[in-house]
């Protein structure tokens, strides 16, 4: 039932299909943003959706074209984030059973989300420890039963469907977009929203963002073909595949203009930013597009910019995560080892005499060893702005302090922290 070619005529159709079904998402200026760059910065807010991300309208575009007997045997899908919640939107208005495959180690109220979003029509099976196990079971279950796997992103109808977030915004904006920047895991959002912008808004550069731990897009786009990436980082869970869609790749290749990777870190600061300054919430992945901006502060100087928001399925348990990882990246959090002289008072004056300029201890972990003239204590040591950081290093050599610093070890800062 799937096409090679993706029309504007056919993203059109679904955008009809899709009225009545999805919210047709605020276009926002940000007044912050506008003026931190200098220019009309759009928001996109597809984290508005009803089940916050775009995911359901290439999903509801996918199912609502089935066939009478694909839907009498019911589909498939695998995932542990918004497309599972985008599939379970579409089975329960459109009744028709799924089987939703995640990892066992999906945290328990995403599978709660997806079973209450679902209703009667959706059952969540947990199978393996990883997103490749569970799309490896799920597609054992659609070759034993004949049953339709809905696939996250490489499908013509799923891409058509994401891309009626192009419609809205061109249909909402009034004059011409200079830069548009859509985040990017498998390729179905850019892929669609690019091909609908390239016919009808050809002069607008469209800026595909990727997560540094995970560029999938950019690996194939190097060495022109898709490739499978032996690891990644998964923390931009809602954009970090190894392998991006070959129908998605073949269109990409030619739709995007550039194409940026903006590391984990940054994102978590514009995470924090978007929740302090905006009260917005957004997933990891729904910052990408936003967390570029710095990196093109220059050329957008006087534009008219969009920045596609792609979800806000964040969980509040992540949040000291997102903090942890933000303050790295910033260079405002730093931790040692640091053997201290087995002495009283060793601590005492390594508080006086080394964190003298108000640095704060956000961790310390101590273990004294019988027999030994130093004992190794782990310091996470805050500062209070990231130019401190050689002040701090100085007091320490003058002092003496035998130390190890733990962020220039990515494995020692892996283990311990």
């Amino acid at each position: 039932m799937s096409k090679d070619i993706i029309t504007i005529e056919n993203i059109i159709k679904a955008s009809y299909r899709l009225n009545g079904i999805v919210k047709e998402t605020p276009m926002q200026l940000n007044h912050n943003l506008s003026e931190r760059y200098g220019c009309q910065v759009y928001l996109k807010r597809e984290d508005l959706q009803a089940v916050r991300s775009y995911k359901i309208r290439g999903a509801y575009n996918f199912m609502v074209n089935l066939q009478p007997e694909q839907i009498a045997k019911g589909v498939v899908c695998a995932s542990a984030g918004n497309h599972a919640q985008g599939v379970a939107y579409s089975c329960s208005l459109l009744g028709i059973n799924s089987k939703i495959y995640m990892p066992t180690t999906t945290p328990s109220q995403k599978i709660r989300q997806v079973e209450r979003i679902g209703k009667q029509y959706v059952t969540v099976v947990l199978h393996g420890d990883t997103y490749d196990a569970a799309y490896n079971e799920a597609m054992t279950d659609c070759q034993a039963n004949g049953k339709v796997f809905v696939h996250p992103f490489d499908d013509a109808l799923i891409i058509e469907g994401q891309g009626t977030v192009g419609v809205e915004i061109l249909n909402a904006f009034k004059g011409d977009i200079d830069y548009l920047f859509i985040p990017i895991g498998g390729g179905g959002l850019s892929a669609g929203v690019g091909t609908y912008f390239k016919k009808l808004s050809p002069n607008t550069k469209i800026i595909g963002v990727e997560p540094a731990g995970a560029p999938s897009m950019k690996k194939a786009i190097e060495q022109n073909e898709v490739i499978t990436l032996s690891h990644i980082d998964t923390f931009v869970d809602g954009a970090a595949v190894k392998r991006v869609g070959k129908l998605n790749f073949s269109i990409c290749k030619h739709i995007l203009d550039e194409l940026l990777l903006v590391p984990e870190g940054k994102i978590c600061t514009t995470i924090l930013q978007l929740y302090n300054e905006e009260a917005i919430v957004v997933e990891p992945a729904g910052a990408l597009s936003i967390t570029a901006l710095d990196m093109y502060a220059e050329q957008i100087k006087g534009k008219n910019v969009v920045c596609i928001v792609s979800g806000g399925n964040n969980d509040i348990e992540r949040m000291p995560d997102i903090k942890e990882r933000s303050l790295v990246y910033e260079g405002l959090i730093h931790y040692f080892i640091i053997n201290f002289p087995q002495r009283s008072g060793a601590l005492k004056d390594f508080l006086a005499t080394v964190l003298s300029n108000g640095e704060d201890i956000s961790l310390f972990q101590y273990a004294k060893k019988t027999n030994r003239n130093v004992g190794p204590a782990l310091i996470g040591i805050e500062l209070r702005q990231r130019t401190d950081y050689p002040l701090l290093i100085q007091r320490m050599e003058a002092y003496g302090m035998d130390y190890t610093v733990v962020n220039e070890n990515p494995k020692l800062f892996g283990y311990l922290i």
